[in-house]
């Protein structure tokens, strides 16, 4: 899923405006409106699609992003870009207290978990400092516009020695389970997007990987927005990521 890599700045940084640039992809407020518009368009058979195209493996790396919290139950967990409220579920059957956030109000109407939710944009949670056990996000990411205020924000909200658990797209390393991936991934998910749901957001799927920055890059990012213990860990092989870390500070 990775992208052919683009020339880098001087400064080695992960330059967003060249990748998307190479990509054609848009940045800024362009950007939050297509996400905003195309996820409200694939709301009602979004939970098809994502179970067609990780043939469910998406619910098992959402249990195991709610495992790698390692919170008590009773916790108080936002779910950020929440969705139809999978995680939210998960999260509540782990003996946790859930509420959801997401930009799409389409999401929000398709939701299924019956949970507390709230529209809002990831950069600006209508949430008091430090007011959450926990966070998880499940495969936003790449979707957000400014991805460091975004974990600005979630150090703000999080309490000192609170966690989050983060989830991506990811690829194998390499061999012949990278070469079916790119295959599957790039060909054969804008194709059953497509006819189960909205072409032109699935054919967006694979190119929006160009928007993520490396893990070097968004291990830097959390820790200047006040976490630590920042882990990676590759899922099933690689198909997905995980992000966890702990907000700095004495609970």
């Amino acid at each position: 899923m990775t992208p052919p890599a683009p020339t880098a700045p001087a400064d080695g940084s992960f330059d967003l405006a060249a990748r998307a640039s190479e990509a054609d992809l848009p940045t800024g407020h362009e950007k939050t409106e297509l996400v905003r518009s195309m996820f409200d368009a694939i709301a009602p058979r979004y939970d098809l699609v994502n179970r067609l195209m990780t043939f469910g493996l998406d619910i098992r790396w959402r249990k195991q992003s709610t495992r790698a919290l390692g919170l008590p139950p009773g916790s108080r967990v936002l779910d950020v870009a929440c969705g139809t409220g999978d995680f939210l579920t998960i999260l509540e059957s782990a003996g946790l207290v859930p509420l959801g956030m997401d930009l799409s109000w389409g999401m929000l109407e398709a939701d299924h978990s019956g949970r507390p939710l709230a529209q809002a944009d990831g950069s600006s949670l209508p949430l008091a400092t430090g007011s959450v056990d926990g966070i998880t996000c499940g495969y936003a990411l790449r979707n957000f516009t400014e991805l460091g205020a975004v974990f600005d924000e979630f150090g703000r909200v999080v309490r000192p020695g609170g966690r989050i658990s983060l989830l991506e797209v990811a690829e194998p390393d390499g061999g012949p389970m990278l070469i079916g991936h790119r295959i599957w991934f790039r060909r054969v998910v804008p194709l059953i997007g497509g006819l189960v749901s909205d072409r032109a957001a699935y054919r967006y799927l694979p190119r929006s990987t160009a928007y993520l920055p490396p893990t070097t890059e968004l291990r830097s990012m959390l820790m200047d927005a006040g976490f630590s213990s920042v882990n990676h860990r590759l899922l099933s092989g690689g198909l997905s990521q995980l992000l966890t870390a702990t907000r700095t500070g004495t609970p």
